[in-house]
């Protein structure tokens, strides 16, 4: 099945610092890097790379030939991101030497979709294929609304997490990935457990504590592998974008997770977001090694 990202595309200005800015603090940075990011497209380039069939569906600032090229390198194809007049969105990373990150995002043209656009966009679509949600766009409930009259599978990584919109979108969606943080603040939300609800199906990342898939009373678990990070930024878009590239794909929940892991694992040994992500013979690579 085909997996259609309705995501952001950023410019990400990353800075390594010793620590992260306390209110009124100036910092030298020890590094400074340009990439591309945004959670929606590190999660695309991530199902590339496990191998997935994904189409990016996205907008950035008209005539920006920089970010054109910079995604032709991560070769996503430009076919279904629309340029618009507002400014390419971006985020300013500040990366700790513990690997603990802060970030401030602007989004830019990833909050400019309208629904001629998504319409347009979504025109190939068939019934079974995945809508990926994130929320860094302004464009959730537009797209749920045309993915579920195309008879499309609905797929949410909830977040940033937003307690007003957040937690109603979740219970009408397939298949919603959060980290523990987002977990709780969705638990507060509703007044009760996740688990307590038949649909949709969760995924949940625990960071290095691993990952539970939970489908109306059924838990996989997944361990993480212990690798010593170098930047944590894009790990759980890293995680998730493989997990779905191999489910859409029919491998079972347990194998889709455990290479998703494997993903992660690898891409925190790199600093940097979208470029940092491994390919799928990496991945392979560090699994057989394990025996996997």
């Amino acid at each position: 099945m085909t997996i259609y990202n309705l995501g952001s595309i950023n410019i990400d200005h990353l800075y390594l610092v010793d620590h992260l800015p306390a209110p009124g603090e100036t910092l030298s940075a020890r590094d400074y890097i340009v990439n591309m990011g945004g959670k929606g497209l590190n999660m695309t380039v991530a199902a590339l790379r496990a191998g997935g069939d994904i189409r990016h569906v996205g907008a950035i600032g008209r005539g920006d030939a920089q970010v054109r090229a910079m995604l032709d390198n991560l070769c996503v194809k430009g076919e279904l991101i629309a340029e618009v007049e507002t400014s390419t969105g971006h985020a300013i990373v500040y990366v700790d030497a513990a690997s603990e990150n802060s970030i401030v995002i602007h989004g830019g043209a990833n909050r400019s979709f309208t629904e001629d656009m998504l319409r347009t966009a979504l025109a190939g679509a068939l019934p079974g294929d995945w809508l990926l949600l994130q929320n860094e766009t302004n464009a959730n409930d537009l797209g749920l609304k045309i993915a579920r009259e195309k008879g499309m599978k609905v797929a949410l990584v909830a977040a940033p997490f937003d307690a007003e919109t957040l937690p109603d979108l979740i219970q009408q969606v397939d298949l919603v990935s959060m980290n523990e943080t987002e977990t709780a603040q969705f638990e507060t939300a509703i007044g009760g457990s996740y688990r307590d609800l038949t649909t949709p199906d969760f995924l949940i990342t625990y960071g290095s504590k691993g990952a539970v898939h939970w489908s109306q009373g059924k838990k996989v678990s997944v361990p993480a592998f212990m690798v010593d990070p170098v930047d944590t930024t894009g790990a759980g878009d890293t995680f998730f974008g493989m997990f779905l590239a191999r489910y859409a794909a029919g491998e079972p929940v347990a194998q889709a997770m455990r290479f998703a892991s494997a993903g992660a694992a690898l891409k925190v040994q790199k600093a940097g977001a979208a470029a940092a992500i491994p390919a799928q013979c990496e991945v392979t690579a560090f699994l057989n090694a394990r025996g996997d």
